[in-house]
């Protein structure tokens, strides 16, 4: 683990480090998803994107550290997490989180509202009849 930690982006311009990313091994990659799942609390920084890309290529192990996300109080990561991360899954593996969208969807907390994540939650739902 200790030389993969060098591996992951240092900044958010850092394309060259997501780049070397991309030509892991999924079993090194995995090892790295909590703090690559930190890059998506701002999906305006550039390698942003990217790195959720870089994420659904292991979704399953990812979806749990998604969960935690879903489970905290930064309403705007859950929304970043929903859009690029959630919303892009297949929808047989989308349905693991299923329970976690319906309650985002329609018993959102009040920041979930605020930052209109509830209504991203609505918009996978709607997507997946």
């Amino acid at each position: 683990m200790s030389n993969l930690i060098n591996l992951l982006p240092r900044d958010k311009h850092d394309f060259e480090r997501v780049n070397e990313l991309k030509k892991l091994d999924k079993n090194d990659l995995k090892e790295l998803i909590p703090e690559l799942l930190e890059w998506l609390q701002d999906i305006n920084w550039p390698i942003a994107i990217e790195i959720s890309r870089l994420l659904l290529t292991i979704p399953q192990e990812t979806i749990p550290f998604v969960i935690n996300v879903l489970n905290g109080r930064d309403d705007i990561w859950k929304e970043w997490c929903l859009r690029y991360f959630v919303m892009e899954l297949p929808k047989e593996i989308r349905k693991i989180l299923q329970g976690h969208i319906e309650r985002i969807a329609y018993n959102p907390t009040k920041g979930e509202e605020l930052e209109e994540v509830h209504l991203t939650a609505q918009e996978i739902l709607n997507k997946g009849r």
